[in-house]
């Protein structure tokens, strides 16, 4: 399981598995508004990480990011581990 501590929006942190095809899996928000939140999580659930990043990127609410800006840059921090764990 991944784990992201979110920047500049109510919940706290982003927790979710990626499989072996790039498909995103059990995704949890820790704090913030839990009906939104429980509903990004089902929306995603075995969507692509790319398709999932390019959708939610720069998506704005309270300062200069969001819930599902905050996933998308845990799905760049995510694809940037693995890349340094290949290399």
């Amino acid at each position: 399981m991944f784990t992201y501590s979110t920047k500049g929006t109510c919940s706290r942190q982003i927790l979710f598995d990626v499989d072996a095809d790039d498909k995103m899996h059990n995704v949890r928000f820790i704090g913030g508004c839990g009906g939104n939140l429980q509903g990004i999580a089902r929306l995603v659930e075995g969507k692509d990480i790319n398709e999932i990043e390019a959708l939610l990127a720069g998506v704005r609410c309270k300062g200069n990011t969001s819930c599902p800006d905050q996933l998308s840059k845990a799905i760049g921090e995510y694809k940037a581990s693995k890349a340094q764990e290949n290399a």
